[in-house]
């Protein structure tokens, strides 16, 4: 039997995770894209990849659910990664909670069942998540409430109607989604845990800048003082995918070039949550 690496979300940090935990195995691809999906399937086949793409809609449960039942027919799942997200100015706030908060919960319900010793997933938060405004009473509902209850309560949080505001809570939400499975999962034998990014050139990132992000300027504010690459994060899933890091689980890797640290001790600042103008993802 096969071992299957699933990889959502291809653009961005989705193309060099496959690419280095593709190899030897069965990767599965899902994009809500389909042009795209197919364009990157096509590009990993000729470098020698076995891929199978499937389109999927993270927002909607029934569409992860068919996707997730295609895993075993390929084979056993050893790695799940979810790259796939909205940034603050692609998408209104309630989209971007559909499609950043519902989704993984989606995916985590989903793929649950698939679980099986030495499977390891891997869910994009953000550095946002570090200093969203999230309210102590709220923040167990988003580990463990249920759908419509969580939304109805997100909503009563100031900012949540805002792009930014939304972006933020989702990715709180990522992390503490994630710290709530990993019993679960381990009781299968399974590993879960959650990266959160800083400024990474992506697609996503030059949208940001392109409509007044002041990505530039964050970057220049940070310790490291450049912009992340792609494969930098790509190697950190790969170290977390593998057996080097059985003993991570539950837990969240900061890979930021320093931009929280900046925030909390240097001289770079975050504005109010409800002035977007200014923020960076």
């Amino acid at each position: 039997m096969e071992d299957v690496v699933v990889v959502i979300g291809v653009r961005g940090f989705g193309l060099p995770i496959a690419r280095r935990l593709g190899k030897g195995r069965h990767l599965l691809l899902g994009d809500i894209n389909a042009q795209v999906l197919e364009a990157t399937a096509g590009a990993l086949r000729r470098e020698g990849y076995k891929v199978s793409a499937r389109v999927l809609d993270l927002s909607d449960a029934p569409s992860v659910s068919t996707f997730a039942e295609d895993v075993p027919q390929l084979g056993r799942l050893r790695s799940l990664v979810l790259t796939a997200g909205l940034s603050p100015r692609m998408a209104s706030a309630d989209r971007i909670l559909e499609v950043n908060l519902l989704g993984p919960i989606n995916l985590l319900d989903a793929f649950l069942p698939l679980v099986e010793r030495g499977t390891v997933g891997v869910l994009m938060a953000s550095t946002a998540a570090y200093y969203a405004p999230v309210p102590p009473e709220i923040e167990k509902l988003m580990a463990l409430g249920d759908r419509a209850e969580l939304m109805d309560k997100l909503r009563t949080v100031e900012g949540a109607d805002t792009g930014l505001g939304a972006y933020w809570l989702a990715k709180r939400c990522n992390q503490l989604r994630v710290e709530a499975a990993a019993p679960a999962w381990g009781a299968k034998g399974g590993r879960i845990v959650s990266v959160s990014p800083g400024i990474v050139s992506t697609e996503m990132i030059h949208f940001e800048r392109e409509v007044g992000a002041p990505v530039d300027e964050t970057v220049a504010g940070t310790p490291v003082g450049r912009i992340g690459n792609p494969d930098e994060i790509a190697a950190a899933v790969e170290w977390l995918s593998s057996p080097d890091a059985a003993f991570v689980t539950g837990a969240d890797l900061l890979i930021d070039g320093g931009l929280v640290a900046a925030l909390r001790w240097g001289a770079l600042q975050s504005e109010d949550p409800q002035d977007v103008s200014r923020q960076a993802v």
